[in-house]
């Protein structure tokens, strides 16, 4: 992720001793969904560093309802809040909730909190709508003398907002799942890459792709990994960047190698 700058790990640093003891406050108090509303509003501009009147907005209507809080950037949704009491817990059906306004909104992130605990989701327009937790932070657990805590909230600042790190972060998040790795591999290039390694330790034995597939699916990786929803799409994932590499590649080549001699005019400006 981009190094935090100095001026932003000392806001986010000073917000976190700010924050917490109200937050402990308001939860021993056991405030309200409103009075949560204020004290996130508050987190957005001091902690995060958005403008609260500018920034920061709480009209936003989505077919007939209302969300909490809504972050605009140069006039443009960048994502929803949907805030609910500080002491309550945060349901799959308050998820539901945020993702329907997000779905209905257009808007790729959407954050459920109740201020001590903030869920970020990456809404993807498929069919049907899916979600995905990207990041989940308790907020009375962080530290403000540990660089790791302060680099976590970071990606909500509207300085990471702007340098994409919270889109970097769910890029990097999804190479590393157990998922796209396990489809890394049982993929054709590494399992070639066994296969060879296995033939130097055994040269007379003969062994195939197939066979190395088969023991890696049914002893080596977990099931989960292999099977169901999840590593299908890791596998089309995997597919389709491997699929798009070959094609630059093929056409890098294409490009470096010089028109034979019968080539006509029309194809090479073609």
């Amino acid at each position: 992720m981009p190094a935090v700058p100095n001026k932003v790990a000392e806001r986010v640093a000073a917000g976190i001793k700010r924050f917490q003891p109200i937050i402990a406050s308001a939860k021993s108090r056991d405030v309200g969904e409103s009075d949560t509303v204020i004290i996130v509003t508050d987190m957005l501009s001091e902690v995060f560093g958005y403008d609260k009147y500018s920034e920061i907005t709480s009209e936003t209507s989505i077919r007939g309802t209302w969300c909490d809080l809504a972050i605009k950037l140069d006039g443009a949704i960048e994502f929803l809040i949907e805030v609910k009491a500080i002491g309550s817990e945060l349901k799959d059906a308050h998820t539901k909730q945020a993702v329907d306004y997000s779905a209905n909104q257009g808007t790729d992130w959407v954050i459920l909190t109740n201020a001590e605990i903030w869920r970020i989701y990456k809404v993807t327009f498929a069919k049907p709508i899916a979600h995905e937790l990207v990041l989940e932070i308790n907020f009375a657990q962080m530290n403000h003398k540990k660089l790791g805590d302060v680099e976590l909230l970071y990606h909500l600042t509207r300085e990471g907002w702007l340098r994409s790190a919270l889109g970097e972060f769910h890029t990097q998040q999804q190479a590393l799942s157990r998922f796209f790795l396990g489809a890394i591999v049982l993929s054709e290039p590494v399992i070639d890459i066994v296969r060879r390694e296995l033939r130097r330790f055994s040269p007379d034995v003969k062994i195939s792709t197939d066979q190395i597939k088969s023991v890696l699916v049914q002893e080596v990786l977990k099931r989960e990994v292999v099977e169901g929803e999840k590593a299908d799409e890791a596998r089309k994932k995997y597919n389709k960047a491997a699929s798009r590499l070959l094609r630059s590649k093929t056409t890098k080549t294409a490009a470096a190698r010089p028109p034979s001699p019968s080539a006509s005019v029309s194809e090479i400006v073609a």
